[in-house]
């Protein structure tokens, strides 16, 4: 199989000096997705080269050297090669499994920042990337070259956000994490914007100011995506009502459910389900 690389670029934003670009090279090795996977088989590992657990659902707890914490959707974990990797499950996770070298070495500095938990704003085009990547299976060279590509538009993501989160506080940064944090663990079931503003100590139009600012969208949207991921899921791989299902995602019921995920994904949920049956 033919060799395909790709060129992730740098942006470099400084007073006075312009726009300058620095171009990082890296090459896919391998990719994997798993499925809601109840436990991993081990619970340290190592591995030869730079691996990425991207988490599509579910959340679960990780350690690398000195780097620990919690990751869930939107959450990005890269381990370097050689460094022991210890993690375990909080409940049920899919995520993309994605090993990677890079063709132009990092310096020390650049590659202590992309090892631990990166966090993305975009999740709307994140939740594209993840679904293409489920799409191309093979490894023919048409199909690893778009997953190059969709790799290569995630390390993107984390390079652009980076330098706009630069202008924000670290206290916007920490409250409106907290926020997202606690709208991640009660997104299926009742949750009240208006009480979780309260609890932080701002009026919800000013949670909603904060959280767009922090994550590029408010926290309804953020919610939403996170339910209509879930629903995705269970209507690829469950035969439950639609009804049922939106009782699984926190929906008041599939009436709105199927509103919701048409506007959204642009075909009706019985659609969505016709294409995952075989």
């Amino acid at each position: 199989m033919q060799s395909v690389t790709m060129s992730i670029y740098f942006i470099s934003l400084k007073e006075g000096a312009g726009m300058a670009f620095r171009d990082v090279a890296v090459k896919l090795i391998s990719h994997v997705y798993w499925h809601r996977k109840d436990e991993f088989m081990y619970n340290e590992d190592t591995y030869p080269c730079w691996t990425l657990f991207a988490v599509e659902e579910g959340r679960f707890v990780y350690g690398i050297g000195e780097h620990k914490g919690e990751a869930g959707f939107g959450d990005f974990v890269i381990c370097p090669p050689h460094v022991g990797f210890r993690r375990r499950t909080l409940e049920p996770l899919s995520f993309h499994f994605l090993q990677f070298v890079w063709l132009s070495e990092p310096s020390s500095e650049e590659a202590t920042s992309w090892r631990g938990k990166l966090v993305i704003k975009d999740i709307e085009r994140l939740a594209s990337n993840y679904h293409y990547l489920k799409e191309l299976p093979g490894w023919d060279e048409e199909s690893t070259l778009h997953k190059q590509h969709m790799l290569s538009d995630m390390f993107r993501l984390v390079a652009i956000e980076r330098e706009l989160r630069e202008d924000l506080t670290t206290e916007t940064d920490s409250l409106m994490e907290k926020a997202r944090k606690y709208v991640t663990d009660h997104a299926y079931g009742s949750l009240s914007m208006s009480d979780l503003a309260e609890s932080l100590g701002l009026t919800p139009v000013q949670l909603t100011r904060r959280f767009r600012r922090a994550f590029s969208q408010t926290p309804s949207e953020f919610l939403n995506e996170l339910r209509l991921t879930r629903a995705r899921h269970l209507l690829e791989g469950s035969t439950l009502t639609l009804d049922a299902i939106a009782g699984k995602c926190g929906f008041e019921n599939g009436f709105y459910l199927s509103r919701v995920f048409t506007q959204k994904m642009g075909m009706a949920p019985s659609v969505y389900r016709s294409m995952y049956r075989v």
